[in-house]
C-alpha cells in the first residue's frame, strides 16, 4: 500500500503545500450533491439575468462568459454535463486543415487563435500539443500540401500570444518511417509532420461548468426543460422537471439561451416558432485500440474518399476516427454499427504493416456533430460556422461551430442576450479566465517528483493526476490522505486511483455510475471489458456521498452492465437502423419522466 501523505507535527498542512501554494490557498470548490440541491433551490427562487439550456461545451462556456460579466446565471441539462456530443469528439483542439482547402481562412484563423489560448492560458493542464504525420503518396503532393500546412502555421503565428506548438517539418520516407514504423513503406514517398492539440473533451466540459459555478453560476444536471414561459411574445423563463425526483418548478429569467446542439430544433419547437435555421446531425464513430498495436511516436492523418482519417495517440491507446454520415435516429445514444467499425479498420489498414483486427478494438464511441443545415446532401460539406439568432424576444439560439471555438460562440451568444438587457454589461473577459486547475499547474508539474515522494506514489501516477486535474490534484491527494485505501488503484482499471471516483462525486458533479466510468474517466472505452470489472467497486465508492442503499447501488451496476451489453450488440449490427434498435434496448439509469 502506498504511504500516506506525511504531515508536519501538529495539524499543519501537508509538507508538499509550498509546491502548489496557489491551489492550497484558494482551495478547490466542492461540486457535489449539496451544491446541486443548492443550485436547484436558487433556480426556483429568483429571476435570473440569463438561463442557459444545455450544458455541453457551448452551454457551459456561455454560463462562464455570462457569470464573469457579473450576470446572475443558471445552467441546466437533462443529462450529465457534456453527456452528448461534447464528450464524444475526436478530442482534438485544432484549426481544421481541411477548411483551408475550402478557403475558409477566417474560421481557421479564429480556431487557431483559440487553440493558442487554450494551450497557454486557459487550460494548459487539459489541452496539450500532439504531433501528426501527413503521409505523401506522390512527389507532386509535397509542394501542394506543404504550402497548405505552411499557411496553417503562419495563421497560427499571426494570432496574439504564443502558438503553443512547434512549426511543421518536411520528412523523407526514411524519416517518416522512423517516426512511424507501423506505416507501409510502399504507401508513401515522404511526409510532413505538423502539430495540433488534443483534450479530454468530457473533463474539459466538467471543469468549465465547475469554473462557472465557482464564479457564482447555478448549475444543475438532470434537469429537463419541459416548456418555456411566455408573457405575450416574450420568453421569460422555462418550466423544468428534476428527472431524479420528478419535482417540477419554474425558472424565471430575463433572457434564455438555447445551446442544445443537435437538439436545437426540438428545443426550438417548444417555443412554437419556426426556427430561422436547422441543425443536421452527422455521426462520427471512433475506435480505441491499445498503444502497442501501432508502432509510432506520432499521430497520423490522411484523406479518405469521404472524410479524414485520424490515428491519434491517446495515453495508453490510439483513437482511430472518424466517420461522417447523416444520422436521424436516437440522438441521446447514437450507435456505431459493424459497418462503421469495418470501415475504420479498413481505412486504417490501408496504411499499416500489421493490420488491425476486431479483437484489437478495446472501445467504440459515437458522437453527433451539430452541422448547420444547408443545400448539401453530404454532411462533410456542411458548414462548421456557428450562428446566433434571436427568434423571439427573450430567447437566443446558438448552434453549429466547432469544439475548439466554443468560447467565441459563447461570447457571441451572451453579446446577443445582453443587448436586450437594460443595464450596461461589460464585454467578455473569458480569454483571461483560466479554468480550475490551471493556476499553479506549471509549478506543480515542475515539482511532480517532490509531490510523488510526499504522497507515496510513483511519479507516473502524479503525472497522470496532473494531466487530469492540474493543480487541483491536491483535492484528490487529500482524499487519499484521509483514507489510505483510496490511494489504491481501481480493480480492473489500474490507471485510476479509487480516490478519483470519490472526487468525481464530491467535486465534479457525478450523479451515476455511467457518469464516472464514461466521462469523469474513460474506463468504459479504455478497458477490454468496457469497465464491467470496475463497476461494482466504483458504485460502492460512490454510494455514501450519494446516499445510495445497497439496492440502489446494485441497480446502478445492473444498468451499466445492460448499457455495455446493448452497445456491444449494436456494434455487431450491419447498419444504422439495426444498431439503433439494439442500443435502445438499454434505458438510461433514471427514466426521463
Amino acid at each position: 500500500m502506498p504511504a500516506t501523505l506525511e504531515r508536519p507535527a501538529g495539524n499543519g498542512p501537508p509538507r508538499w503545500e509550498p509546491v502548489t501554494a496557489y491551489a492550497e490557498r484558494v482551495g478547490t470548490p466542492t461540486f457535489g450533491p449539496a451544491e446541486r440541491a443548492a443550485a436547484c433551490s436558487a433556480l426556483a427562487g429568483r429571476e435570473l439575468d440569463l438561463l442557459v439550456v444545455g450544458a455541453g461545451i457551448v452551454g457551459a462556456g456561455t454560463a462562464l462568459d455570462a457569470v464573469t460579466r457579473g450576470l446572475d446565471v443558471g445552467l441546466v441539462d437533462v443529462r450529465d454535463f457534456g453527456a452528448g456530443t461534447s464528450s464524444r469528439s475526436s478530442k482534438l483542439i485544432h484549426g481544421g486543415l481541411r477548411y483551408l482547402e475550402m478557403l475558409d481562412f477566417r474560421l481557421v484563423r479564429e480556431a487557431l487563435t483559440e487553440r493558442s489560448l487554450l494551450l497557454t492560458e486557459i487550460a494548459p493542464h487539459l489541452v496539450r500539443p500532439v504531433p501528426f504525420l501527413y503521409p505523401l503518396t506522390k512527389h507532386w503532393e509535397r509542394p501542394y500540401v506543404g504550402a497548405g500546412i505552411a499557411l496553417y502555421d503562419t495563421l497560427a503565428a499571426a494570432a496574439p500570444g504564443k502558438t503553443g506548438v512547434p512549426r511543421h517539418r518536411h520528412l523523407t520516407r526514411r524519416q517518416a518511417l522512423r517516426a512511424a514504423p507501423a506505416l507501409k513503406a510502399d504507401a508513401l514517398v515522404g511526409a510532413i509532420q505538423y502539430w495540433d492539440a488534443q483534450v479530454d473533451d468530457a473533463r474539459y466540459v466538467v471543469n468549465l461548468v465547475r469554473t462557472a459555478a465557482a464564479y457564482g453560476a447555478h448549475c444543475a444536471s438532470r434537469v429537463r426543460v419541459i416548456g418555456f414561459l411566455r408573457e405575450g411574445e416574450r420568453v421569460v423563463g422555462a418550466r423544468v422537471r428534476d428527472t431524479e425526483s420528478g419535482l417540477e418548478w419554474k425558472i424565471r429569467a430575463k433572457q434564455v439561451v438555447n445551446a442544445t446542439g443537435v437538439w436545437t430544433d426540438e428545443t426550438q419547437a417548444m417555443v412554437g416558432e419556426r426556427g430561422q435555421f436547422h441543425v443536421r446531425a452527422s455521426k462520427g464513430v471512433h475506435l480505441v485500440v491499445p498503444r502497442d498495436r501501432i508502432h509510432a511516436s506520432t499521430g497520423i492523418i490522411t484523406r479518405t474518399a469521404s472524410s479524414v482519417l485520424f490515428i491519434i495517440p491517446w495515453k495508453r491507446h490510439w483513437i482511430i476516427g472518424t466517420t461522417d454520415t447523416d444520422w436521424s435516429l436516437d440522438k441521446a445514444h447514437p450507435a456505431a454499427s459493424r459497418g462503421d467499425i469495418d470501415y475504420l479498420l479498413a481505412e486504417a489498414n490501408k496504411w499499416l504493416t500489421t493490420p488491425l483486427q476486431h479483437a484489437d478494438v478495446q472501445g467504440v464511441y459515437a458522437g453527433l456533430r451539430p452541422l448547420l443545415s444547408g443545400e448539401s446532401e453530404n454532411t462533410s460539406a456542411l458548414s462548421r460556422e456557428h450562428v446566433v439568432a434571436h427568434p423571439v424576444p427573450g430567447l437566443v439560439v446558438v448552434a453549429g461551430g466547432k469544439y475548439t471555438t466554443y468560447r467565441v460562440m459563447a461570447r457571441d451568444a451572451v453579446d446577443a442576450a445582453v443587448h436586450a438587457l437594460d443595464e450596461r454589461v461589460p464585454p467578455s473577459c473569458t480569454e483571461r479566465i483560466p479554468l480550475l486547475g490551471a493556476p499553479g499547474y506549471q509549478a506543480a508539474w515542475n515539482s511532480r517528483e517532490r509531490i510523488a515522494t510526499a504522497a507515496g506514489l510513483h511519479v507516473a501516477r502524479v503525472e497522470h493526476l496532473l494531466r487530469r486535474y492540474g493543480s487541483d490534484l491536491m483535492s484528490v491527494l487529500a482524499l487519499a490522505d484521509a483514507d489510505p485505501s483510496l490511494a489504491e488503484p481501481i480493480g480492473g482499471a489500474d490507471e485510476h486511483l479509487r480516490a478519483e471516483v470519490v472526487h468525481a462525486v464530491r467535486y465534479e458533479g457525478a450523479r451515476h455510475l455511467d457518469d464516472v466510468l464514461t466521462r469523469r474517466t474513460r474506463i468504459s472505452v479504455e478497458t477490454f471489458d468496457r469497465g464491467l470489472s470496475a463497476a461494482e467497486e466504483c458504485a460502492t465508492l460512490m454510494a455514501p456521498d450519494l446516499g445510495w442503499t445497497p439496492e440502489q447501488t446494485a441497480v446502478e451496476v445492473e444498468y451499466y452492465a445492460a448499457r455495455v451489453a446493448a452497445e456491444r450488440e449494436s456494434q455487431d449490427q450491419p447498419d444504422d437502423h439495426t444498431a439503433d434498435a439494439a442500443r435502445m434496448g438499454a434505458p438510461d439509469i433514471v427514466p426521463v419522466r
